[in-house]
């Protein structure tokens, strides 16, 4: 199923989209104004985004170089009334990988999605996230809100093990058989403790990063 986020303020439009599309298997969630979509976009990384032109409150244009900034991956399609070249390169140098003029056939709308998802394939799998924090596997980043972490590599497996078992409690044991014990760095308990209160203070001590006192530790959104 095509995870698609949608952000649009026309009602109707939005609503035969949604139908068209959940027909046609997509699981679409439908945003209408910029700041809705970009506190979604920081939770949770969809498969796809449909950006109209015109928000209520900012433009799509905006949205795109916020989206290709933080997530330089993430498939986008513009949707615009105007048949201006200008638009249609404006929304190119900010990051769009295609777009579909209104009015459009659904049809001709999803064969677009389609196609792009052929190109790029489905990127949502390679970006975690617990509340604010995010971490791009493919690129080895990781972000709190805006703020890019720095990380050693040890920091970056806790984490990135963490985040994997989001909602579960991963135990010391096998925090540091993941992270240390796999690689022949046989450590003792007292390292992973220090790991995590330094991972804690990078990510600005978040309060989705759990101690289960005397098992281990769990990431669990609270946003």
């Amino acid at each position: 199923m095509i995870d698609i986020y949608y952000v649009e303020d026309d009602e109707t439009i939005s609503g035969s989209v949604q139908a068209y599309l959940s027909r046609r298997g997509c699981q679409v969630t439908v945003f209408s104004t910029e700041a809705e979509a970009r506190a979604a976009l920081v939770r949770r990384r969809p498969g796809l985004v449909l950006v109209d032109w015109n928000l209520p409150d900012g433009n799509g244009e905006l949205l795109c170089r916020w989206i290709r900034k933080q997530w330089q991956e993430l498939p986008v399609i513009f949707l615009t009334v105007r048949g201006d070249s200008r638009d249609v390169v404006s929304g190119f140098q900010n990051g769009a990988d295609d777009y579909v003029v209104k009015p459009f056939e659904l049809e001709v709308l999803y064969s677009r999605i389609q196609a792009l998802l052929r190109r790029t394939g489905d990127v949502s799998g390679q970006y975690l996230s617990c509340d604010d924090i995010s971490l791009d596997q493919n690129r080895r980043l990781v972000c709190c809100g805006q703020e890019e972490a720095e990380l050693s590599a040890s920091e970056y497996e806790l984490l990135l093990c963490l985040l994997r078992q989001k909602g579960r409690t991963v135990t010391r044991e096998q925090l540091l058989e993941r992270v240390w014990d796999v690689n022949g760095s046989y450590v003792n308990d007292n390292t992973l403790t220090v790991a995590v209160k330094r991972l804690r203070e990078k990510l600005h001590h978040p309060a989705c990063l759990k101690t289960v006192r005397s098992v281990g530790y769990r990431m669990e959104d609270t946003l």
